[in-house]
């Protein structure tokens, strides 16, 4: 049985549990929020979100974000053309995690969370176990989506050797910056209540 079929709603601002009384709107019982069942327009948001990343993330990777001089000479690389220049620099870790960060990640987010609502919204045969344990993972791995530009960052502070090398960022960071922005402004606009709301609860108990 689902909170809401017990008439009890979750307060969206400090989690508090409150009970549904007739049709009013519910005030919280501890902030005084307005205490929604769903989070409203949550799918619209999130795809709007989605979209608007999905988009900014052609010109993140097409555009230079980063250039890596050497001896006073250098030219702007691309994501994948850094983590090659990277490679050839020996810098293999910091490669892996630019990688990791810059492509991997972001497209897992993007994949994981078109999933989500494709799935919430055409009812596809998946479990919601299968929803949750993706939607806590887009969660979790969210706080890492930042790493890459972190670490170009201090690339840029630290890497400063006059003519022998330096290390500046290009406009695709700052693409890449919004796209990771808007996918993790994406993943906490997602209501998951939704994914029971949209599972046949049998299927659940299997």
């Amino acid at each position: 049985m689902r909170a809401i079929d017990a008439g009890i709603l979750i307060c969206g601002e400090c989690h508090q549990l409150n009970r549904l009384t007739g049709d009013e709107p519910v005030h919280c019982s501890r902030c005084g929020a307005v205490v929604h069942d769903r989070r409203p327009n949550s799918i619209a948001r999130t795809w709007a979100l989605l979209i608007t990343a999905a988009i900014l993330y052609i010109p993140a990777n097409l555009l230079p974000i980063m250039t890596v001089n050497f001896l006073g000479s250098g030219i702007p690389s691309t994501i994948m053309e850094g983590v090659t220049e990277l490679i050839h620099a020996d810098m293999i870790p910091i490669a892996a995690v630019v990688f990791i960060a810059s492509i991997v990640v972001p497209t897992f987010k993007l994949v994981g969370i078109t999933l989500l609502l494709y799935s919430v919204q055409r009812h596809q045969p998946m479990s919601a176990k299968q929803r949750i344990v993706m939607y806590r993972f887009i969660e979790w791995i969210g706080r890492w989506s930042m790493l890459d530009i972190f670490v170009i960052a201090t690339l840029v502070a630290l890497v400063r050797f006059g003519n022998l090398a330096t290390i500046e960022a290009g406009p695709g960071a700052a693409a890449f910056a919004t796209v990771v922005v808007l996918t993790m402004l994406a993943a906490v606009t997602f209501d998951p209540r939704l994914i029971w709301d949209n599972t046949d609860m049998d299927e659940n108990d299997d």
